[in-house]
C-alpha cells in the first residue's frame, strides 16, 4: 500500500521519480502554473549588468581602457537580450547572451518543482566566443540584483546570491554557489597538483561545503552524470526544491543533490530555503519554452 501511494503522489507532484526529488517530499492543493504566458515577459523583470567592451549601443560611459562604468541597470534593455519569439512552431523567451545578465521572476518561491526545457541558438558574445555555450538557472535567490558590489567596483554585476543549476555545454546540472551562497554536497575531490580544485557530486560520499576556499580552488560541484542532448536539441530540466535541499533532474535523470542551504548575514550563517528564480544571460543564445512551476512541496 505504501508503494502504490508514493506513486500516486510522484505522479500529482510531476517531478520523475523518489530518487529525483526531495525525500518524503507531498503535494498540497497546488497545480502546476506557467511562469511565461507566450506572449510577452509579464511577471519578469530584466536585469544587465556591466557590459563587456566590445557592446555597442549602449548608453554608458567608459574608463581610460575602454571598459563600460556601471551597469545598465534594471527594466533596460536597448540590446534586446530579452525576447519572445517562436522557436519550432511556439512560443519561448530568446535570451540572446550579448551582455551578462538575469530574467527574474517578480515572485519568489518555496518548496516547489520548477521545470523548463531549453536548447541552444548560434549565436556567441564575447568575452565568451571560444567558450562553451553558458547560461543557467538561479534559485532561492536573494538580496540586490547583481548581487553585491565588489569593493573594486568590477566585475559583471549580473546574478544575485543564489544557488545556480548550471545550463552549459556538457555540464548541465553541475552546481555553482552564486555570491556565496552556500550548500552541503556529497561528493569526491578531483586533485590536481596536488590541490583539490573541485568535488564530483557522489550520492553516499563525504560532504563537502561549497564554497571552500581553504579546500577548494572554484565554488562548484561536477554532476555525477551527463544527461544532455546534442547541441540544438530541447531539453527538459526539473529542479525540486524541500526545505534545505534540492535535485537537479536533467532529461529525467537527477544528477546533483545539495543540502543544508544556507547564506552568511552579519557573520552568521542562516537558512535559504526561498526566493526569486533567474535565467542566466552569459555570452550565448538560448532559449527557454514551457516554464512551469508546481508550488506547496512539504516535507
Amino acid at each position: 500500500m505504501r508503494t502504490v501511494m508514493l506513486a500516486v503522489l510522484i505522479a500529482m507532484i510531476g517531478c520523475t521519480s523518489p530518487k529525483e526529488r526531495p525525500k518524503d517530499a507531498t503535494m498540497t492543493s497546488s497545480q502546476w502554473r506557467p511562469l511565461f504566458n507566450g506572449k510577452d515577459l509579464s511577471g519578469w523583470e530584466t536585469w544587465l549588468g556591466r557590459p563587456h567592451m566590445s557592446v555597442t549601443g549602449v548608453d554608458l560611459p567608459k574608463d581610460e581602457k575602454g571598459q563600460y562604468v556601471g551597469v545598465v541597470g534594471l527594466n533596460n534593455d536597448p540590446k534586446r537580450v530579452y525576447s519572445v519569439v517562436e522557436v519550432d512552431g511556439a512560443p519561448a523567451i530568446r535570451i540572446s547572451g550579448e551582455i551578462f545578465g538575469a530574467l527574474t521572476t517578480t515572485e519568489e518561491f518555496e518548496n516547489y518543482c520548477l521545470k523548463f526545457e531549453f536548447k541552444w541558438g548560434d549565436e556567441k558574445f564575447e568575452p565568451r566566443t571560444k567558450a562553451m555555450r553558458d547560461s543557467g538557472i538561479l534559485y532561492h535567490c536573494v538580496g540586490p540584483h547583481g548581487g553585491p558590489p565588489s569593493p573594486s567596483g568590477g566585475g559583471s554585476r549580473a546574478w544575485m546570491q543564489s544557488h545556480e543549476c548550471q545550463i552549459q555545454e556538457r555540464d548541465t546540472g553541475d552546481y555553482w554557489s552564486v555570491a556565496d551562497a552556500i550548500a552541503d554536497i556529497e561528493a569526491e575531490p578531483i586533485t590536481i597538483d596536488g590541490k583539490h580544485k573541485t568535488v564530483v557530486y557522489k550520492p553516499g560520499a563525504e560532504k563537502w561545503t561549497i564554497p571552500n576556499v581553504e579546500k577548494l580552488t572554484q565554488k562548484r560541484a561536477i554532476k555525477s552524470l551527463d544527461n544532455e542532448k546534442p547541441s540544438g536539441e530541447w531539453n527538459t530540466v526539473e529542479i525540486i526544491c524541500v526545505g534545505g535541499n534540492a535535485r537537479h533532474v536533467i532529461n529525467g535523470k537527477e544528477n546533483m543533490v545539495i543540502t543544508n542551504s544556507r547564506r552568511k548575514v552579519d557573520g552568521q550563517e542562516i537558512a535559504l530555503t526561498k526566493g526569486r528564480l533567474q535565467f542566466q544571460s552569459e555570452g550565448a543564445e538560448v532559449f527557454y519554452r514551457n516554464i512551469m512551476v508546481r508550488s506547496d512541496l512539504s516535507k
